[in-house]
Parts: C-alpha cells; structure tokens; sequence
C-alpha cells in the first residue's frame, strides 16, 4: 500500500485516504470553526472568542448564553449548512457536465425554487398583505420548485434515451431564463406585501433563523452527503466522458440521472431555507480544485467547507458593513461572485 494513503473502515463500507487530503480537510474544518466562533462574537453586542467558547459550553452571562445560543448559533449553522450544500451540488454539476461554469443557478434549479416561492407568497397573500397560511410552508414550496425543475431539465435533454452535458446546459439556461421571467410578472402582479418579501428572499438572507430550520436542514445535508460518498467513483468516471464511463461498465444515463437528483437535492435544502443565495456553487468547487485537485472523494468536503465559509463571511460583512441596516447575504457572495463568473467565461474563452 502506498505510505501516503490509508484506508478507513465503517461496518462494510471502507474508503480510502490520501494523507494530504486528510490533512488539508482538517486544517480546513479547524479553520471553519474558527470562521464560525469569530462570526458568533461579532455584531451589536461584541463576544470575545473565549466568551464566546464559554457562551456555547453554557458558562458565559445570561446575556452571552442568550445572543449566542438563541440568536447567532442558527443562523451561523444555516449559513454553514446552505453554502456548503451549494458548493457540492456545484461541484456535482461541474463533473457530470464538464463544463466549469456549470453551478445550480445556470440549469434553474434556483429559479424553480424562487418561482414556487414567489407563487406560494402571491397565492397565500390576501388582499390586507396577510399571509393566509404559515410561513413554515415556504421552505416545502421553494424546495419542490428546485426538484420540479431539475426533473424537468432531465427529460427535455434526454434525446433518443440519452442525455449529453452540453444539451443538459442549454435547455438549463432556456428553463432558467422562462423561471426568471415567470417569477418576475408574480412580483409586479402579486400583493406589494409578498414582492416584498419575495425580494429579500431571492437575494439570499438567513437573517431571523431558528434552530428548527437548522433541525430540518442538517439531517437533510449530511444525509445526501453521505450518499454522494459512495458515487464520488462514478464521478470521477464521469468527468472522463461517456465514451471511457460506458468502456469502464459504468451505467451512465443512470448515474447521470442519480447524480442529478443528488445535486438538486441539495440546491433545493439549500435554497429552501436560505433562499437564492448566488454564485457559491460556482465558486467554491473552484477554489476547491485549486487546494485539492480534481478528484471527488476530496473535492467534495473541500467544496463543502470552502462554501460553508464563503456564506459564513458575507454573513459577517451583511451583519457589520451597514449597522443597524442588515443586507441580505446573498448581496455580498453576488459581488464577489460575478467577477468571478467574468473572470471565468474570459479564460474559458477558446
């Protein structure tokens, strides 16, 4: 055995570590922690690091214990558990289409889930701008839009039985651009109440988050995880093209329809609870490539906690930039996001 990996075994399932990926995954989850106790510390009423510790251990002031467990806690968590989610459903779509400028947003995943919410917020709205039916439905909306579109772009690029990346992306950006548009008319025709509200949530905001959307979300997340672990192999099968997938005995259409499902799963979770945060699942598999490398089984959970931190910043920078004022999180991962969105269709040119 190669002195640089070592395998790990859970019941019947076993995996295989390289050590430098082992390592690089540790600093990186040590230094998310890190991220996440500054973040918990930072705002109107500033926590030291260390009474921040003591805060999570149940040993700061009622006061401590109060903002840092009720009111910060979730939504650091959410903002953890949504940018990661999106990273490695980014992650997923760049390998099963081989195209690095794949991410959710460009095959609508994200659009379903704003239109269904949109819809849900102009349906429930009467005409005093009170919502007839509990927000807590929201998140179930949003999610089975994301879902309904990810099948919808599968099985209009399907063509005599079988799916190719390119036509994947297009009939995406075509179901994406008519979600854009659809969710637009809903804004200007629906109650002023629910465009409102529909705005703050398209552009992404965690703000007001409980610790049940984190019960929710979490089990949901590490759930999809943990399968995406065992096709990390017919992944990296599937970067190679059809034609070397097929020769290897893999069942292509069908890990391709898998892989699909797993990717919009998590969009969905994510974009459920943390609305339409941008460009995060383009992003961070890139990054995760640069301190990585390509192959899945590493790229994975160092998309995850590369994304988890993106969210977890701009969440500081929405909180702290413009006091009292809030800005949604989604605002802060669009400006560093479309640059590099530029960045990327520059290089990608040829």
């Amino acid at each position: 055995m190669n002195n640089q990996q070592f395998p790990f075994r859970f019941g019947k399932v076993s995996f295989l570590f390289d050590k430098k990926s082992f390592y690089i995954i540790s600093l990186l989850t040590v230094l998310a922690i890190v991220t996440m106790v500054i973040s918990l510390g930072i705002g109107q009423l500033f926590i030291s690091p260390v009474d921040v510790i003591r805060a999570i251990l149940g040993q700061g002031t009622d006061m401590q214990n109060l903002v840092v467990n009720s009111f910060r806690m979730p939504r650091i968590l959410l903002s953890m558990l949504a940018g990661a989610a999106l990273a490695m459903s980014g992650a997923i779509l760049q390998g099963l289409i081989r195209n690095p400028l794949a991410s959710p947003d460009i095959i609508g995943i994200t659009g379903g889930a704003a239109l269904t919410t949109v819809m849900f917020l102009a349906i429930y709205t009467d005409r005093s701008n009170t919502l007839t039916l509990s927000i807590h439905w929201m998140p179930l909306a949003s999610f089975v839009g994301a879902v309904s579109i990810g099948f919808l772009v599968y099985f209009l690029a399907r063509k005599n039985g079988r799916i190719t990346p390119f036509r994947l992306v297009l009939i995406g950006v075509g179901i994406a651009a008519a979600a854009d548009a659809l969710t637009s008319l809903l804004m200007i025709l629906g109650p002023i109440h629910s465009a409102s509200k529909a705005t703050i949530w398209l552009t992404g905001s965690v703000n007001g988050t409980n610790w049940n959307e984190v019960i929710t979300l979490a089990p949901w997340v590490f759930g999809i995880t943990f399968i995406l672990f065992i096709y990390t192999r017919r992944l990296n099968m599937q970067e190679l093209g059809e034609d070397l997938a097929k020769n290897a005995g893999q069942l292509v259409q069908r890990d391709r329809f898998t892989l699909l499902l797993l990717s919009t799963s998590l969009a969905g979770g994510a974009v459920a609870f943390a609305g339409g945060i941008g460009f995060v699942g383009l992003m961070a598999p890139h990054i995760a490539r640069k301190i990585i490398g390509s192959a899945f089984g590493a790229l994975i959970p160092v998309s995850a906690l590369v994304g988890g931190m993106i969210v977890v910043i701009a969440d500081i920078l929405a909180r702290m930039l413009f006091m009292p004022l809030e800005v949604p999180v989604g605002v802060f991962t669009s400006i560093i996001g479309a640059p590099y969105f530029i960045y990327l269709l520059f290089k990608s040119r040829k």
